[in-house]
């Protein structure tokens, strides 16, 4: 640690000098490695066993004696400061290379051939702190809780109590605050370590002018309106974060670095240099899904990252689904997307789309297409809007006969997510609600559709080792009849997006004509909720345990003309590094909409 000095008493250890070895013959090294840490502390050992060179190189198999020589050397600086790290600061450490202290070894005497290494450290007493104080500090910056006397003198609390002091004062606009002095003194008589330092706040800072290098195709103008920096502001790290943030986010650049200038243009500007490296300008991305009754999806996606040279994106995406179903023909859907960030406001990005899908189920035929545009924004780092307007226009074709929906849309949504990882969440909460006002044309009628998704995961045991989700899903139409709803705005249950171990969309609503004819169409009503216990087995494979059921409700919640059903299994996991992929075996455990045993194949957790 710098600026650490020793009052009466200095460490008994050799201090580690690198120097040029001559290369030796070689040969095989290190036969037997002796680690001998008394446990004097729980922990201590371990953390000492994971600093040590010497045991990674004894774990890689390295038998060079030249590389374990340099090894061996280096392994004093190491254990001292994971010693320093736990607050022992007299350690007395032995590194014996076939009975010589490895420190009093001259590099250019570096042995030819290495048989037995011992380690022997005594870790000495433990200290605790005996002043621990930095200052000046901005008004609400706190302090590590273990900064303080009396408390035991970890070598890390003393670093994160001056990070904690600077980045205070920087979050007030004191962009240079650094420290600049300290007085760090361990009394090895008493057992205590004294630990003063000294921050210079300097002065408040605005931001100054945005200086960009490294685009090739993106226009600077569009970068700076994308970054949205406030320049003339009181310096803010938060918002200097949140510039380079809305630069990634684009997907235009493969890396986004920026950073202040260490000068301070008068009278009090602080200027940004912002450094960047476009990816490539596209991408092609293909996924699929199977499960046994649903037959297999192929889903494609063509991307152009910076159309007009502002990031515009452009996404082509195409889906072919049912492929191979037992219940139901082919689905056919291709849309096309145009994204622009930073219209309005940084952090609000315009969308224009379009879709065209032909949908064969089991008890209807649908031809739909739409276009529409909306507004996407991001409030926070967790919380998401979005509003829009569409024009939809399908032809449904059931038992019933030939219908056709045309329909003016304005979803407005919120989402909340703060979940640690989005494919495989182990902490955190997904929250999603939609509302949806509509007005129909012709036999189509006008009403409310509400929808919403919540969902929660907690993780406990050894290293997050199991972790407990749930899921509600809930929707509900309001206004319209059942026959004059859009039948892609009713409700239908079952799936691996609802309930698995029940067929696809095998639960909704029977109606009866009068003149007899009886067709099935989705409902008004839903509910479903969902359980799943996972457990990892191994770093990269894990099991699960689930259960899911489902409501449909005709005109509302658990009205008579509703049924509801349910489905359990088990399920395998494999990590990939980007994402988990998925296989679930259920069955139907509740209901009558379905029989056997179901299968699903993806990439991603269930929710």
């Amino acid at each position: 640690m710098a600026g650490l000095r020793a009052k009466p008493r200095v460490g008994r250890f050799g201090a580690a000098i690198a120097g040029l070895m001559l290369a030796a013959a070689p040969a095989q090294a290190l036969d037997t490695l002796v680690f001998s840490v008394p446990e004097v502390e729980t922990g201590l050992q371990a953390s000492l066993r994971a600093a040590s060179l010497l045991l990674t190189a004894k774990r890689d198999g390295t038998t060079d004696p030249q590389d374990v020589f340099a090894a061996a050397q280096a392994e004093y600086g190491r254990l001292v400061g994971a010693l320093y790290a736990r607050g022992h600061y007299s350690p007395v450490i032995h590194i014996l290379i076939d009975g010589r202290e490895a420190a009093s070894i001259a590099p250019l005497d570096a042995p030819a051939r290495i048989s037995r290494i011992e380690v022997r450290v005594q870790p000495g007493p433990l200290f605790t702190f005996g002043s621990a104080h930095v200052a000046p500090l901005a008004a609400g910056t706190v302090l590590p809780q273990g900064f303080a006397t009396g408390a035991r003198a970890d070598s890390g609390l003393v670093q994160e109590a001056v990070v904690a002091g600077v980045e205070g004062w920087r979050a007030i606009g004191h962009a240079k605050a650094a420290a600049a002095g300290q007085n760090i003194v361990a009394d090895h008589a008493r057992h205590r370590l004294d630990a003063e330092v000294q921050l210079a706040p300097g002065p408040v800072l605005r931001f100054g002018q945005l200086a960009i290098t490294g685009q090739q195709r993106m226009r600077e103008a569009r970068i700076r309106e994308i970054a949205g920096l406030p320049t003339g502001d009181v310096f803010s790290p938060k918002a200097l974060a949140r510039s380079a943030e809305r630069l990634r986010r684009t997907g235009v650049f493969r890396s986004v670095s920026l950073t202040e200038d260490e000068a301070i243009t008068a009278p009090d500007l602080l200027g940004i240099s912002a450094v960047v490296v476009e990816e490539k300008l596209r991408r092609y991305s293909f996924g699929a899904e199977l499960a046994s009754l649903e037959g297999a999806t192929l889903s494609g996606t063509w991307l152009h990252r910076n159309l007009f040279g502002g990031a515009e994106r452009l996404t082509v995406s195409g889906e072919v689904a049912n492929l191979g179903a037992q219940t139901s023909g082919v689905d056919y859907k291709l849309g096309v997307t145009l994204d622009r960030p930073a219209t309005f406001t940084p952090d609000t990005t315009l969308s224009f789309h379009a879709e065209v899908a032909h949908l064969d189920q089991q008890d209807y035929l649908e031809n739909s297409g739409g276009l529409g545009f909306g507004f996407g924004h991001i409030f926070t780092e967790h919380l998401t809007g979005r509003a829009g307007l569409d024009y939809t226009w399908s032809e449904v074709t059931d038992l019933s006969g030939r219908a056709v929906y045309q329909h003016l849309a304005l979803p407005v949504g919120l989402t909340w997510d703060n979940r640690d990882v989005k494919l495989d969440a182990s902490k955190g909460y997904y929250l999603e609600a939609e509302a949806k006002p509509f007005l129909g044309f012709g036999t189509t009628d006008s009403g409310l559709r509400l929808k919403g998704d919540a969902r929660a995961y907690r993780g406990f045991g050894d290293q997050g080792r199991f972790v407990l989700a749930g899921r509600v899903q809930a929707g509900v139409v309001l206004g319209p009849s059942l026959i004059g709803t859009p039948r892609d705005y009713l409700f239908y249950s079952g799936g691996g997006g609802t309930v698995r171990g029940q067929p696809y969309q095998s639960l909704g609503v029977s109606v009866l004509r009068a003149f007899g004819d009886q067709f099935k169409t989705g409902g008004m009503a839903f509910l479903a909720a969902s359980v799943e216990m996972r457990a990892k087995v191994t770093d990269k494979i894990g099991v699960v345990g689930f259960v899911d059921a489902g409501h449909v409700g005709a005109m509302e919640f658990f009205d008579t003309l509703g049924g509801w059903h349910a489905g359990a299994g088990l399920g395998l996991r494999y990590d990939t590094g980007f994402g988990p992929v998925r296989l679930d075996v259920a069955m139907p455990v509740g209901g009558d909409t379905g029989a056997g045993v179901q299968v699903y194949l993806g990439l991603g957790q269930a929710f």
